[in-house]
Parts: structure tokens; C-alpha cells; sequence
């Protein structure tokens, strides 16, 4: 297999999987911070996406740590294949998640104008922020998904 940006047990990969963490979990933070968030589906769907992405993300940051730390290749086709299908996954239900609250925050915010209304009091920055962290968590996913995908064709 080549050696790529963003591969299993290199550097980058583990940057990678760390970004998608951190990403994840800020988006997880800025959602639960927005008072009435759990009256919306789209957004507890956002939540319970981005929580099995900083648990898939933080599960292959560890094995990255583990195979720079013993200088172990982690490059065979049964493993990059098993990360292929959880990058898949992972990716897929993050851009989903993802696209569906934001089409909620165009309806309230432009559509309807329930953030400006003050009778309605709907924190939309913050859920504004937490959809913007969830579509960088993707573009990382989508960059990690990429590589495997081609690590895996070139076995």
C-alpha cells in the first residue's frame, strides 16, 4: 500500500482523526448550550451523529498513537477496509445530520424570522456554530474517507 496524507498509523492520520474529534465535540457543546435545542429532531439527530463520530474519531486517534508508539504498520487490506466502512458510515450520517439542521436554521432563521422575534427566544448563532463545526467534521471525515478508499484500491 502507498504511504498517503492521512493515512493509518502516521501523523497526519492521527491529525486528522484528532480534528474530526475536536470538531465533533465542539459541535456537540455548542448544540447542548442552546436552550430548547431537544425540541428540534434534526438537532438531537445532529447530536447523536457527532457523538459516534468523536467515538469512531478517538477509537482510531488511540490505535494511531498505539502504532506510532510501536512503529507498527497498519496499512493491510482488512483493516483499511474495516476503516473504509466506518469512515463511510460516520461520513455519511454527519452530512445527513448535518444538511438537516442547517435546513431548519434557513426556515427559522430566514424563512419564518423566529430569531428575530422576541417572543420566540431561539439561540440560532449557537446552533448556527454547532452546524458549522459538523460540516468541518465532514470535510475531514470526507478527506479521511477519500484516502482510505484509495489506500484500499491500491492494495
Amino acid at each position: 500500500m502507498k504511504d498517503m496524507f492521512g493515512s493509518p498509523g502516521s501523523v497526519s492520520g492521527l491529525m486528522l482523526r484528532i480534528g474530526q474529534c475536536v470538531c465533533a465535540a465542539a459541535s456537540i457543546g455548542w448544540m447542548v448550550s442552546a436552550s430548547g435545542f431537544s425540541s428540534y429532531t434534526a438537532f438531537c439527530y445532529l447530536i447523536a451523529s457527532m457523538g459516534l463520530q468523536v467515538l469512531w474519531s478517538f477509537g482510531l486517534a488511540c490505535l494511531d498513537v498505539y502504532a506510532l508508539r510501536i512503529k507498527k504498520d497498519l496499512q493491510n487490506a482488512v483493516l483499511v477496509s474495516l476503516f473504509v466502512v466506518g469512515d463511510w458510515v460516520t461520513a455519511t450520517l454527519s452530512l445527513a445530520a448535518a444538511c438537516s439542521s442547517a435546513g431548519i436554521v434557513v426556515l427559522y432563521a430566514r424563512d419564518l424570522h423566529f430569531c428575530t422575534n422576541p417572543k420566540m427566544h431561539l439561540p440560532c448563532s449557537r446552533f448556527e456554530i454547532s452546524i458549522a463545526m459538523a460540516f468541518i467534521t465532514w470535510f475531514f471525515i470526507a478527506i479521511s474517507s477519500h484516502v482510505m478508499f484509495w489506500l484500499l484500491a491500491s492494495a
